[in-house]
């Protein structure tokens, strides 16, 4: 399968687990070694957004703190490719051309953000959707989608199976903004939807949930 993996910054980032990046980058050799492609997209989780603030209260613009954002993000990706070592891409690829090179040279993609105005669920969807994606996971700080936000409601309910145009009934955001925090990017989920790429929501806190996925069982929320 071509699979595209989006690793929140909220699971390996906020704060930084060294042990949580060493298991997803065994991971990550073993979805390689059982014949998969494997691209991965990795946030920059709670100091992005503390660097945003920063960014912010100096009087700096929406781009100026997506910028920095990115920059967080990429500093993780880089983490992961030196931890996977001769696997991964020579270089963390820039924009999505460098991106399907590398994954056409047989290695393991790991990046970051591309531009401001973009999350990085967006850029994993566009990867998706240039390399023609089976499979979409995200590993979040949630076990899946919930009907409502389980941090302030007691009663949400998880859903194991969901269309695209559900989806839309529980966003908290329906545009970009530097920092945004929610469960999944509407812009991503519209170019999932137009190429028909299948996106599983999973609890990223454990890697295996991201194999389970891969291997088609059940876990976490399923949208289609």
């Amino acid at each position: 399968m071509r699979v595209v993996l989006r690793i929140g910054g909220s699971v390996v980032a906020s704060p930084v687990n060294t042990e949580l990046i060493s298991q997803y980058a065994d991971l990550l050799r073993t979805l390689k070694e059982q014949g998969n492609e494997v691209a991965v997209v990795v946030g920059g989780g709670t100091l992005a957004r503390e660097l945003i603030a920063v960014a912010k209260n100096l009087g700096l613009n929406e781009q100026a703190q997506d910028e920095i954002a990115i920059s967080v993000s990429r500093v993780f990706a880089q983490l992961f490719l030196k931890k996977l070592g001769e696997v991964g891409c020579k270089a963390m690829p820039l924009t999505v051309d460098e991106a399907a090179d590398c994954l056409g040279g047989g290695k393991i993609l790991v990046m970051g953000g591309l531009r401001p105005g973009m999350t990085t669920d967006t850029v994993a969807a566009l990867i998706a959707e240039r390399i023609n994606a089976d499979l979409l996971v995200k590993g979040t700080d949630q076990d899946g989608v919930y009907n409502k936000d389980p941090k302030k409601y007691g009663d949400a309910v998880k859903l194991d199976h969901l269309s695209f145009d559900d989806l839309a009934n529980v966003f908290s955001e329906s545009k970009h903004k530097a920092g945004i925090h929610q469960i999944i990017d509407p812009e991503a989920v519209n170019i999932l939807k137009r190429k028909r790429v299948r996106l599983v929501v999973v609890n990223g806190f454990a890697p295996e949930n991201i194999l389970a996925a891969v291997n088609g069982k059940g876990v976490g929320t399923v949208i289609s």
